[in-house]
């Protein structure tokens, strides 16, 4: 789902500079990588680098056909006029996390780091019973934004057009939670000249800015 928005605008351009057209279905990545794995039908599919990579080992994408798309970064949320906390430091963070009656962060690879951070700073038991799943398909701004989740982490790219909260910032960089968003043809695709010209298209330099307009950076 992170990168649903960008890869909308990156298509559409594809679409008018190619005479091709794209349909594109964003679930969320479990899904996704559950899908292509039962060898469900798709000509491309975009995932965490790391859910590629299994892919290409389980045969399910063409080995050699990866690409990195977007660097995604994770912000912090609020409900919109909730007061935001200071996260400019790793210890203000960790401050904001203990001060938060309640908590939510993404179930993929970003969520996951982000529990081993807890772990790490040692209050992960103390926060358990405070944290909010959400969902599948449920962003975690969507609980932040009903009041339900005090204190949401996700990609920036999930969290600045929602509406309903506030965006306070970026993680600091000392505990940024990078992930690398990849591409790879899917083996079971009847048209992989087809995808191969749209990802050229994609990592090429003119995609850079809808790349950064949807709060992601080039990979």
């Amino acid at each position: 789902m992170a990168t649903r928005q960008v890869l909308a605008e990156l298509v559409e351009a594809f679409e008018r500079s190619s005479g091709l057209k794209v349909a594109i279905e964003s679930v969320g990545g479990v899904d996704a990588a559950m899908r292509v794995q039962a060898g469900e039908e798709f000509d491309v599919v975009v995932l965490a680098s790391e859910a590629i990579d299994k892919l290409i080992a389980a045969n399910r994408i063409v080995a050699g056909s990866k690409v990195d798309l977007v660097r995604s970064g994770v912000a912090v949320a609020v409900r919109a006029g909730a007061p935001e906390p200071d996260i400019t430091t790793e210890d203000a963070v960790r401050r904001a996390v203990l001060a938060a009656r309640s908590i939510s962060y993404s179930t993929g690879p970003s969520g996951l780091a982000l529990a081993k951070l807890f772990e790490r700073w040692g209050i992960a038991e103390e926060i358990q019973g405070r944290i909010v799943k959400a969902p599948p398909g449920v962003p975690v701004g969507t609980l932040v934004a009903r009041g339900e989740v005090e204190l949401g982490f996700q990609q920036l790219s999930e969290l600045m057009h929602l509406e309903g909260i506030a965006v306070v910032g970026p993680l600091p960089s000392a505990i940024q939670i990078i992930t690398i968003f990849s591409a790879g043809v899917c083996t079971n695709s009847t048209q992989a000249d087809a995808v191969r010209a749209m990802l050229d298209f994609m990592t090429s330099p003119q995609a850079a800015d809808a790349k950064r307009r949807q709060g992601m950076e080039p990979a």
